[in-house]
């Protein structure tokens, strides 16, 4: 085994708290997203894209990642699995300070920090982030989501929907979120999350809105074989 290129630091008895959301490192390649539904959105974007050796975990909320690090670098296995981690979270309201945000939990669990998105840093393990819509947007997954529809019949439906209840008092805005519901309204099983949607097949995965994501993806699955091709 190559020897780490990082230190891991001091874990608290908070942060080793988040212990128990980490499950355990079952592949080389780990992708961490934020939440439920990000998990499960992309756990069926990687078998779309029939990626081998790469496990998905929810590290929680935006506000998570920090303690979820500390203690996911002290797993049993994380050494000699975790050649290559992908860090996936949503915008909201600025890409540059969710990006900060990623940089510094890195930096607090003793990881290589990239100095920008879209660059790879370090090795076993190495690191990359993925903010969501992407290009330096705000925004989040159900942006992309929507964005996918936009050339579908459907969308033009849901336009006129919106229309209808923004002109009624108290109704709510069109967000993403809302129209991503919306949409998953009119398929065979309306109940499902978004997330639970892309493994029905409700998504178009193939969609040029998550060329971006694709490309991410691709990347962290070239780095494991690389590794695998120098062991």
């Amino acid at each position: 085994m190559r020897p780490s290129r990082w230190e891991p630091r001091c874990c608290t008895a908070s942060r080793c708290g988040d212990m128990q959301r980490a499950r355990q490192i079952n592949a080389g390649i780990q992708v961490l997203v934020e939440g439920n539904d990000q998990r499960n959105f992309f756990e069926a974007f990687i078998e779309h894209l029939d990626l081998d050796d790469v496990q998905v975990q929810d590290f929680g909320g935006v506000d998570e990642l920090r303690g979820f690090l500390s203690a996911f670098v002290r797993m049993p296995g994380f050494l000699e699995r975790g050649q290559s981690i992908g860090i996936i979270r949503d915008a909201e309201d600025s890409s540059q300070s969710a990006f900060q945000s990623i940089q510094s939990s890195l930096s607090n669990a003793g990881l290589p920090v990239p100095a920008r998105l879209a660059e790879r840093v370090g090795s076993n393990p190495s690191i990359d982030a993925l903010v969501l819509p992407g290009n330096g947007r705000k925004g989040m997954l159900e942006t992309l989501l929507c964005e996918s529809l936009e050339d579908g019949p459907i969308d033009g439906c849901i336009d006129i929907f919106f229309e209808c209840v923004e002109a009624l008092p108290g109704s709510v805005k069109r967000s993403d979120k809302a129209r991503a519901r919306t949409y998953l309204a009119t398929r065979r099983r309306p109940h499902l999350s978004v997330g639970v949607a892309a493994k029905s097949g409700y998504w178009n995965l193939e969609h040029q809105a998550f060329g971006e994501v694709r490309s991410f993806l691709t990347r962290l699955g070239r780095e494991t074989s690389e590794h695998e091709g120098h062991g």
